[in-house]
This record gives structure tokens, C-alpha cells and sequence, in this order.
């Protein structure tokens, strides 16, 4: 009986520093699919540059997908599941719907690579690998992607409310955000940076243009012009709420640091944007801000490190009972 207590004992034990350890320090490396699927990340390179070339914004779509993935439940793929009798997807919760795109570029990533290496490369990972290349295709920097992440067999509709900052959101609500995700404020502000890509949606700026944009902004002919111009596609009365405007309106198209330019005259696009700047709170925030503003290599450097740490949010359960699914939308049957 003693000999039985203790193998239970030692088995129990056994799983908790597993589960430990792979919460603490996933088993992702740089040359996860040097053997099993040696063209992978060349593959993903390969589909996103054409992706790119068809649309420039094709670059901030896979990009969002990526962050919006990390922040629930870690970066397992979750947020390309779909809705079935089974499964309730993130795709649809108000956060994410009619704000994310680009899923059909993943699925013709995941079918390249389906027939080079069957069964090998998750979603995930094709996800983390894109989210770096489609940086790179609009001018930002390069970054090493450790790999070797499972993809989930659940989602969580519920936890993309309650993780992801939100437009209208102050600054302490969402430095506790990345906080929870073990991302710091430089973190935080650096990994921002990526809104000088990218389009948003009218419902998520129309409290912004209407509230305190002109007590924020130098209000010079331009931003006059520009502010004018978002009125007219977001009526303050309602209607509109999926018009878009980019959140760079000096160079959408172009990954530099002319967002945080826009910060320091006022002019960010969402609330959660200029907060960062004019926040009173935001003694440190607004350091970063001037300091990226002023030198795109510390912002690129300090992005580049800070997009490792987001794609090392890993979920810890996938390397308990993970896959590598078959099809991006769907858990293999």
C-alpha cells in the first residue's frame, strides 16, 4: 500500500511540474521545424509576400489576428476557430467581429504547408510566423520566431471581452491588461506602435473625434482637415460604425514611427492611442512616446523583442491535450 501511495504521490507531482513548466517555459525553439519541415518558414514567407503585394493592408490584418490570439488563452490559434454545435468561437464576440479579417490568407498558408509537411506545422505557429513576415513586407523589422507551438481545442468567447484592451479604454485598464499577459509598459507602448499600420473601425473612434480630440490636438489646417474628414464617414448621430479611417493617416501603408508623431500633436485615432501621450497618468507612457518618436531603431528594437514575448504567450494546456490541426478553422476530428 505504501509502494502505491508513493507512485501516486511521485505521478501527481510529475504532472504539476509539467504543467509548471510548460506555463513557465514552453519548449519553443528557433529550429523546432529544421527536421520535420525545413521550408516551413519559407513557405509563410512565400504566401504572405503575395498576400502583401495583392494589398498592402493585408499586412496590419494578419497582424491584429496575431494579437487578438496571444490575449486569449495564448497564441494556440483559438482566435481562427470557427462557430460549430460544439464549439463557441472568438470571431464573433463584439470585440472581434466585423474587426477581424484575413483568415482565408492563414487557411492558404496552412494548405501550402499541408502538402509539403502533413500534420507538422500548427496554426499557431503559421499564424506567429505571419504576423512577423507581414511587418517586415511594409518596412518594419526582422525578428527571430521561436516555433513549436500546439494548437487549442477550445476557444474562449468570454475572455476576448474581459483580455483585450479596448478602443475607448483609459490607461490603467490597459496597462493591466498587458500586465496580465506578463507584458510591461515599454512592452505595452512599443507593441502600440503597430496601429502605424492599419484601419479602424468608426464605432471605435467615433467617442474619440467627438470628445476631446480638439483639446488634444495642435488643431493646425491638416488635422482641421483630417477631422473633418472622419466626421463625415462617422456621424456622431450613429450609422457608419463600419466605415473605416487608418490610424496613421501620414503613411497607413508603411510600418515606421509616424504613430507616434500623430501622438505627440493630439491626434491619435482611438482614445487608447493618445492616452498614452496625454493621459496625466502617463508619466512613463509618455517618455516612450517621445523617445520612439524621435528614434525608429529603439522603436524598432524595442518592438522586435517585445513581439517575441507577445508570440511566447503560450496556453499551457496544449501541451497537455494541443494539436496540430489539420484545418486552421475547425479541431481535428
Amino acid at each position: 500500500m505504501q509502494i502505491i501511495s508513493t507512485i501516486f504521490t511521485l505521478s501527481f507531482f510529475t504532472i504539476c511540474c509539467l504543467k509548471f513548466m510548460h506555463a513557465a517555459d514552453p519548449p519553443l525553439s528557433l529550429d523546432y521545424y529544421k527536421s520535420s519541415c525545413p521550408n516551413a518558414e519559407a513557405i509563410v514567407r512565400k504566401e504572405m509576400e503575395c498576400a502583401v503585394l495583392s494589398d498592402l493592408r493585408n499586412a496590419a490584418l494578419i497582424l491584429r489576428l496575431h494579437f487578438h490570439d496571444c490575449f486569449v488563452q495564448g497564441c494556440d490559434g483559438s482566435v481562427l476557430l470557427d462557430d460549430t454545435f460544439t464549439l463557441q468561437g472568438e470571431k464573433n464576440a463584439p470585440t472581434n467581429l466585423n474587426a477581424l479579417k484575413g483568415f482565408e490568407i492563414i487557411d492558404r498558408i496552412k494548405n501550402k504547408l499541408e502538402s509539403e509537411c502533413p500534420n507538422t506545422v500548427s496554426c499557431a505557429d503559421i499564424l506567429t510566423y505571419a504576423a512577423r513576415d507581414a511587418t517586415v513586407l511594409v518596412g518594419g523589422p526582422y525578428w527571430d520566431v521561436p516555433a513549436g507551438r500546439k494548437d487549442s481545442k477550445t476557444a474562449s468567447f468570454s475572455l476576448v471581452e474581459s483580455n483585450l484592451p479596448g478602443a475607448n479604454d483609459g490607461l490603467l485598464s490597459i496597462i493591466a491588461k498587458f500586465m496580465y499577459q506578463s507584458l510591461s509598459v515599454t512592452d505595452m507602448v512599443a507593441l502600440s506602435g503597430a496601429h502605424t499600420i492599419g484601419m479602424a473601425r468608426c464605432t471605435n473612434y467615433r467617442e474619440r473625434i467627438y470628445g476631446d480630440y480638439q483639446t488634444t490636438s495642435t488643431m493646425g489646417d491638416i488635422a482641421e482637415t483630417h477631422l473633418k474628414t472622419l466626421k463625415a464617414t462617422c456621424p456622431a448621430a450613429g450609422g457608419g460604425d463600419n466605415n473605416e479611417a487608418a490610424m496613421d493617416y501620414v503613411s497607413p501603408n508603411l510600418f515606421d514611427n509616424s504613430y507616434y508623431h500623430i501622438l505627440l500633436r493630439g491626434e491619435g485615432l482611438l482614445n487608447s492611442d493618445q492616452e498614452l501621450y496625454s493621459s496625466i497618468l502617463g508619466v512613463q507612457t509618455r517618455k516612450l512616446v517621445k523617445q520612439y518618436a524621435e528614434n525608429a531603431i529603439a522603436f524598432f528594437e524595442q518592438f522586435s523583442e517585445s513581439m517575441v514575448k507577445l508570440g511566447n504567450i503560450t496556453n499551457p494546456e496544449t501541451y497537455v491535450d494541443g494539436e496540430v490541426r489539420k484545418n486552421c478553422r475547425f479541431v481535428n476530428t
